[in-house]
This record gives structure tokens, C-alpha cells and sequence, in this order.
């Protein structure tokens, strides 16, 4: 489902690694909030479901979509829109928070498996030190003002770890991709592997001061091109002469297009080939000198130029469908009541 994988992408962007958004975001607002209004029309007695023997409630699903508000907002052309989005954000929380309950169920059913007390330790004392800048007092106010106990704290800290690293193990039973797979995606997708003409580039500008001439410039720039001739390496007379901001990787622009060039530049690029230098540019600002560290031209890309890619989309399309799949059994297996 995109809207979800958006919401945990971006719930995952905006809160540490090793907490939940209900942990880090806000606490939820006041029932004036127009956004915990909706929702209490929607659940009245300020429960949205219950998993297992979790009860989920409206403050829950605050405190999981809050980061998120102030985005969907500006990102609606209209309130209807907001709306719209906002009901769909709040129905795919409350899928995420249920979710949550039943992997730290199926993970709990297997006794031999625990969190480490380390993990635990390390993981409350980065978030003391990043979130309360070691003050305990300021953390001690935050678990009071969400009505938590310290033991409280620690559980829900071990299940967001006990979530990621189930997360991650579904992620890794899927980290295989046959070559066969892999060729069949690429012959079916060809047209995604359509390159325009590259240069790799390098460069060497010679400033203009307000006393030089053309002549000065270009007799500077021939006198360096005299040395790339006589063997000398383009990157080390780069880093020796040029004036641009690569000038300390040897003048290197690294894969252009046609469209990442200036006007005047781009004949020039494009007329050279691999291990080749242009004639010195001069133009208003100065003295330039193109080289060609290597070419590629127009077409599809060969399969072995883009077969990490392909791999890298086929393991995340296998992940999804395979946590999709894992979900649906948990949910089909547990307790799940909406209201």
C-alpha cells in the first residue's frame, strides 16, 4: 500500500532508530485540536481497536501522526483534500500500531528469544543524551507528563527494538535475487535504462585578472595543454593550475549530460573523445580546458551496468510482498477488535 509505505518512510525520517514515533513525537494535543476532534467523532470512547490485550487509543494515534501534520497540510490543495488525506493517514496508523502489537507478540512466543539488557541501556541512555541532553530531571518530567513509569518507558522501548529487528529479519529472508529474475526484469523494463550521451569530465579554469589579456591566458593554457601532451597527467595539472572549486580532485565534474552543461561547453565536451583535451575556451571570466576521462553514449544501458540496480529494486518489490504476506498471517492469527 504506497500511502503506507509513505507514512512509515516518513515516520522512520523523523524519529530516532531506536524509537517509536509514539515515543518521540509530542504528546498528543488538547481536545481542541481540530485533528483530535475528528478523531474522537470517529471514537467516541477514545478507543480506535483493541490488539491482543493492547487497547489503542485515540492518543496513540496523535502521538503516532502528529510529526506528520504540519506535511500533509501544505502538501493539500484544499480542506476536502486535507481531509481526505488526514482519514487516510489516520486509518493506516492505526494499521501500523495493531501491526506493532502482533510482531512483539510472534516474537515473544519464541521463549529462547530475548532483547539483551545492553540494548535496552544504550538505547534509553541515547535517548536521554539526544533528546534531554542528559538532563534526567527533563526526562522524568516528559514520562510524568504522558502518564509513564520509568518500567513502563523500558517496555516500550524493548518492543520498538523487538519491532526492528523484526522487521529486519523479514527484510534479510528476501535479500536473494536470481539471475534469471534479474534478466527478465531488465528485458521487460528496457526503456528505464535509456541514457542520453555522458562525458566524464574534467576541467582546468584559468581566472582572468584585470591585467591579463587573451593572449596571456591563452599562452598560460597552451603551455599546460604542451605538458598534458608530453605525458603529464590531466588531474595533476588540474590540482597544480586550475582555479575552479575541483581543483583538489583534479578538476573532476565527474558523469555529465549535455543539459549539465553551459552552451559553450557542450560541443566542445561532446566533441571529445575518451582521454582526449580541448583547445583552451576563452570566455569573458577566463581560460578553460575540457578533458574526456571517459565517454558513454545514448542508448540502453548493458545489463551489467545496471544489474546492482535491478537487484537493489527487485529485494525491496520480495521484502514488501513478504511482509505483506507475514502481516497478513499475524493479523489473521491474533486478536484484532476496531471500534
Amino acid at each position: 500500500m504506497p500511502f503506507r509505505r509513505k507514512l512509515l518512510l516518513l515516520l522512520t525520517a523523523l524519529t530516532p532508530a531506536v524509537s517509536a514515533p509514539a515515543q518521540t513525537a509530542a504528546p498528543a494535543g488538547p481536545s481542541s485540536d481540530p485533528v483530535a476532534q475528528n478523531l474522537n467523532l470517529r471514537f467516541a470512547n477514545g478507543i480506535v481497536a483493541v490488539a491482543e490485550e493492547k487497547i489503542i487509543t485515540v492518543a496513540d494515534v496523535m502521538q503516532y501522526i502528529g510529526p506528520l501534520l504540519p506535511q500533509l497540510r501544505n502538501e493539500a490543495r484544499n480542506e476536502k483534500e486535507f481531509q481526505e488525506r488526514l482519514e487516510q493517514l489516520q486509518d493506516s496508523a492505526i494499521q501500523d500500531l495493531i501491526d506493532r502489537v502482533l510482531i512483539v507478540k510472534e516474537f515473544r512466543k519464541d521463549e529462547k528469544k530475548q532483547i539483551p539488557v545492553s540494548y535496552i541501556e544504550n538505547a534509553i541512555a541515547d535517548e536521554l543524551a539526544e533528546r534531554f541532553e542528559g538532563d534526567r530531571s527533563k526526562f522524568l518530567a516528559y514520562l510524568r507528563s504522558k502518564g509513564q513509569t520509568i518500567r513502563d518507558y523500558r517496555k516500550e522501548v524493548e518492543e520498538n527494538i523487538i519491532f526492528q529487528y523484526m522487521q529486519g529479519q523479514q527484510r534479510k529472508s528476501q535479500s536473494v535475487v536470481s539471475p534469471v529474475r534479474i534478466e527478465t526484469y531488465y528485458s521487460e523494463n528496457k526503456d528505464r535504462f535509456y541514457r542520453e550521451d555522458e562525458v566524464h569530465l574534467r576541467l582546468i579554469q584559468l581566472t582572468r585578472t584585470e591585467t591579463e589579456t587573451d593572449a596571456t591566458l591563452l599562452e598560460q593554457a597552451n603551455q599546460i595543454l604542451e605538458r598534458f601532451k608530453a605525458g603529464e597527467k590531466f588531474e595533476d595539472l588540474a590540482k597544480q593550475f586550475s582555479k575552479d572549486l575541483k581543483r583538489s580532485k583534479g578538476g573532476d565534474w565527474n558523469w555529465l549530460k549535455r543539459s549539465d552543461f553551459r552552451k559553450e561547453f557542450s560541443e566542445v565536451a561532446f566533441d571529445l573523445k575518451k582521454g582526449e583535451a580541448s583547445k583552451p575556451v576563452l570566455l569573458p571570466e577566463g581560460a578553460f580546458i575540457l578533458y574526456a576521462e571517459d565517454r558513454r553514449f545514448a542508448g540502453i544501458q548493458p545489463l551489467d551496468e545496471v544489474r546492482d540496480q535491478i537487484e537493489r529494486v527487485l529485494v525491496q518489490q520480495m521484502g514488501r510482498a513478504s511482509q505483506e504476506r507475514w502481516l497478513e498471517r499475524l493479523r489473521r492469527n491474533g486478536y484484532v477488535k476496531h471500534h
